[in-house]
C-alpha cells in the first residue's frame, strides 16, 4: 500500500477536480501552490463553462491560499510535453507532494520523483485510508 496522502498539488486538468476541491477545501487533504498555480485557478475557475459567480471565485482563492502551502518553487531542467504544466511540478518536486493530480498523466511521463495520480486514484486511495 502506498503512503498517506496528506499533500497535494492539484493541476486544473484533473479530470474529476470537484470532488478533490471539495476534499481540499473540507481539510481533507492540503493543497500545494504558488503564484503561477494561483493565477492559473483563477483563469480556469473564472470561465463562464463553470457557471462561478466572481464573488465565489475570489472566496476559493482566498480559502485555498488560507489553508494551503504555499512553496517557493525551484525551476527544474526537466522537460515536459506541455511547458504550462512545469509549475506544477515544480511545486510539487519542491514542496514535497505526495501526489500530483492531473487528468493528463500522459504529460507526465517516466519517473519525475513524485507520484502523478488520477482524480480518481487519489479519490480511491483516500477512501481505502478510512
Amino acid at each position: 500500500m502506498s503512503s498517506r496522502i496528506e499533500r497535494i498539488v492539484l493541476d486544473t486538468t484533473a479530470g474529476a477536480p470537484a470532488q478533490v476541491l471539495t476534499l481540499i477545501l473540507a481539510g481533507e487533504v492540503r493543497v500545494l501552490f504558488d503564484e503561477r498555480i494561483l493565477d492559473e485557478y483563477a483563469e480556469v475557475l473564472a470561465r463562464p463553462r463553470f457557471g462561478l459567480d466572481k464573488a465565489d471565485v475570489g472566496e476559493v482563492l482566498r480559502q485555498l491560499e488560507a489553508d494551503g502551502e504555499r512553496v517557493a518553487a525551484s525551476l527544474t531542467s526537466l522537460r515536459l510535453p506541455d511547458a504550462d504544466d512545469l509549475p506544477f511540478l515544480e511545486v510539487a518536486l519542491t514542496g514535497k507532494a505526495d501526489a500530483l493530480v492531473t487528468g493528463n498523466s500522459r504529460h507526465f511521463p517516466g519517473s519525475l520523483g513524485v507520484d502523478v495520480l488520477s482524480p480518481r486514484a487519489v479519490l480511491e486511495r483516500l477512501e481505502g485510508e478510512q
